[in-house]
């Protein structure tokens, strides 16, 4: 079974849920009216979906100008991929994330948060980058925002029900379990909800790891950022992220915190798989796994890398005020060696 029918099915399992829901709350009535908003859903978010999940988290959009390092290496990524230019947003958050979002290649858009561009150095940032947009290439962004969308809808269909009742038996059409199928749908329909997410974001977070070392070059900077996040990420909460648990498979990490009872249902692989399979896959290569960036980030353009702005903005996307990192620095990698090199 392919990995695009597996998630063809997936999706429609969700949608199905969607649909149970409805016939829970309000019988034959109540599953043609989830049906019919469960296309409606699926065509806003087709066309809305990217904007929405930016939306929910203040991204901000930046590019070569304020945010020249940042921009400059998802360039560099994009036409190393073969890949339209995407947008590119930066995030308020000190949880060290990212993610990618929109329709298609041509209307994608990547995302990272402040901690993640001052904790990760940038062959890690190119790394994390990287597998963002293998999940454009792979159009899974789509498929992945339309998930969080109607998953978020069948929470909030289900509670609505359990607090506002549902139609009884004896009604035309209405609910043939009353006030049990209200209380059975706020019960199962979350849970099964979430394990259809998990099964499509599992599905697609590995192949996006492989891709996205083949498109930076080296799998070894996924497998460091990866580990950098993950032991970050489970003391930072990211509250954006708990207000929204229906889109934490958007992540490349699982945002959510372990205080959160969402966060009993991991969307994301284990960890230590993800990256055991990255340093195979580097040390199957060996030396002939070819340089990403041609001798990396540090020493300028001339050969390879970046060179750093000559006019005092600061390289992540915020102008410098002041000594803002952990001893005063603007979005400048903690503890870690500097931006360029």
């Amino acid at each position: 079974m392919t990995s695009y029918l597996k998630t063809t099915i997936l999706l429609a399992g969700l949608t199905a849920i969607f649909m149970a829901v409805g016939f829970l709350l309000g019988g034959k009535t109540g599953l043609i009216i989830a049906f019919v908003m469960a296309l409606g859903m699926n065509l806003f978010s087709y066309w809305n979906s990217g904007d929405m999940v930016l939306s929910m988290y203040g991204a901000r959009e930046v590019d070569a100008y304020s945010a020249p390092e940042f921009h400059g290496i998802v360039a560099r990524l994009a036409e190393r991929a073969g890949l339209p230019m995407p947008r590119v947003y930066i995030i308020e958050n000190d949880q060290p994330n990212a993610f990618a979002t929109g329709r298609n290649p041509e209307n994608a858009a990547v995302a990272a948060t402040t901690g993640l561009l001052r904790r990760l150095s940038p062959e890690e940032i190119a790394g994390v980058m990287a597998h963002e947009l293998a999940h454009v290439k792979n159009h899974d962004t789509l498929i992945m925002t339309i998930t969080a969308t109607i998953a978020g809808a069948v929470s909030m269909l289900a509670n609505f029900g359990l607090f506002f009742g549902a139609s009884s038996s004896d009604e035309r059409g209405g609910n043939p379990l009353g006030m049990v199928g209200a209380v059975l749908a706020a019960i199962l329909a979350p849970i099964a909800a979430t394990l259809v997410q998990m099964a499509i974001s599992r599905t697609r977070e590995f192949e996006a790891d492989r891709i996205g070392a083949e498109i930076c070059g080296r799998p070894n900077w996924l497998a460091d950022a990866l580990t950098n996040i993950h032991n970050a990420a489970n003391h930072i909460p990211n509250h954006q992220a708990e207000a929204h648990p229906a889109t934490a498979h958007l992540f490349i990490a699982n945002p959510l915190s372990g205080a959160s009872m969402a966060s009993l249902f991991s969307t994301h692989p284990d960890m230590g798989e993800r990256v055991a399979r990255l340093r195979t896959m580097g040390a199957s290569f060996g030396g002939g796994f070819r340089d990403g960036f041609g001798g990396g980030f540090g020493g300028g353009s001339e050969n390879g890398g970046f060179a750093p702005p000559r006019d005092g903005r600061s390289p992540w996307g915020a102008p410098p005020q002041g000594d803002r990192s952990g001893q005063g620095g603007g979005f400048m990698p903690q503890n870690r060696r500097g931006p360029w090199g």
